[in-house]
């Protein structure tokens, strides 16, 4: 008879929410098409600080942790769960700006690139997971103030700008751990 592993902890994920600031986000609209805003946006959504990055990053990290630190992991979850938020916004506006969603980020050299794993800092030690966490939470604030700098949708800005709020709750939620 073949013996089956069981993962024996009792953390618990019912109820579950995303981490995010409380309060709603704008309207997802733009001005119009745009291709250039749409390309900013993919490098947001797949490229090598981006959304799916961080959502891809957060669950190996919790799933590192879930038995020997359930609080944390519950955090790190949560996060990741408002990143997803983050990415279908995402989404929804490079659509909206004439973009497709192909998990590949538009440079304006001309470039492209696939995303890949290679992207992501795993770490097993559980302070080393979450300094990696504020440090690409870091990056990501950078760079959506850069791209908010480059579009000149307000629209768009004001997504940003609501999700940056969420990149810096998480920042304040990483360090307390």
């Amino acid at each position: 008879m073949e013996e089956h592993a069981v993962l024996s902890c009792d953390c618990n994920f019912a109820g579950l929410k995303p981490i995010m600031v409380d309060l709603p986000y704008p309207p997802i609209c733009v001005e119009g098409k745009n291709l250039a805003y749409a390309s900013l946006l993919s490098i947001d959504y797949c490229g090598a600080v981006s959304e799916l990055s961080a959502i891809t990053q957060y669950i190996n990290n919790e799933t590192r942790l879930v038995c020997e630190q359930c609080s944390v992991a519950k955090t790190i979850l949560g996060i990741a769960v408002a990143e997803m938020m983050h990415l279908q916004k995402l989404g929804e506006l490079i659509v909206l700006l004439g973009g497709t969603i192909d998990y590949t980020a538009k440079y304006r050299n001309g470039s492209r690139r696939l995303w890949t794993p290679r992207y992501l800092t795993l770490h097993q030690e559980c302070e080393k997971i979450i300094a990696a966490g504020i440090e690409s939470e870091h990056a990501a604030i950078q760079q959506y103030q850069a791209h908010i700098r480059m579009i000149g949708d307000d629209h768009v800005n004001a997504v940003l700008k609501r999700i940056i709020m969420d990149e810096e709750y998480h920042i304040m939620l990483l360090q307390a751990l």
